[in-house]
């Protein structure tokens, strides 16, 4: 009997710590570069869902101002200036997006009910927009003829920070609308994360190159 228990102790203890080191991911997938302020924070498009089963939050600090970061913004979206992101990773699955290095004018204009691509078909509509401030896009992902299981908001939120620099934040809220949408949202989560932080890293780039240049080019021009 001793040692059926002592193996079974052993699997308990595992499993255990595999549950708590499993939670502890999540919870670092979910709040990726946020403070304990910024989760705690309302921010444009919370008022949208009446309830969110599934919270993320994450941010990044960006050593420009919002004016200069919110460009990137606008102009997001398959078919437009893209999301920053592995782009070969997005094409294998047909989504055919490639990310903007510069800023294009004709991808500024952005406006309520406008629908903004995640890949050829598939849309999510502008809910709110605040040049300059944020941007939330809402709607969510069908399952080929079937409807998706969940109702979803993506906001953008740009905040003044310190030293003329920014925190952009970016929360997405799942309202589950079947009880088995959590085996489909919670996998995809995991994606999300990866791309994420990496879009708020390719933003965060564009945005502080092209506050250099437009710097140096005003220090470089004649008084």
């Amino acid at each position: 009997m001793r040692p059926c228990t002592t193996s079974t102790a052993r699997a308990l203890a595992v499993a255990a710590g595999t549950l708590a080191a499993t939670a502890v991911a999540r919870r670092r997938m979910l709040r990726w570069g946020a403070t304990d302020a910024e989760l705690r924070l309302a921010l444009p498009g919370d008022e949208v869902l009446h309830r969110a089963d599934l919270v993320a939050t994450r941010a990044v600090t960006i050593n420009a101002e919002p004016a200069k970061v919110w460009p990137w913004i606008a102009q997001l979206g398959q078919g437009r200036g893209g999301f920053y992101t592995y782009d070969r990773l997005e094409n294998l699955v047909g989504a055919d997006i490639h990310s903007a290095d510069r800023i294009v004018p004709e991808w500024q204009q952005v406006e309520i009910g406008d629908e903004v691509n995640l890949a050829p078909g598939v849309a999510l509509k502008v809910d709110h927009v605040d040049p300059a401030g944020s941007l939330v896009l809402h709607g969510a992902v069908p399952m080929g003829q079937m409807l998706a299981p969940y109702d979803f908001t993506w906001a953008f939120v740009l905040r003044d920070a310190p030293h003329g620099s920014t925190r952009l934040l970016v929360r997405e809220r799942y309202c589950y609308l079947r009880a088995w949408a959590p085996l489909m949202v919670e996998p995809t989560e995991v994606i999300s994360f990866v791309m994420s932080q990496r879009m708020l890293r390719g933003i965060k780039q564009r945005a502080e190159i092209t506050s250099i240049s437009l710097a140096a080019e005003h220090a470089g021009a004649p008084r």
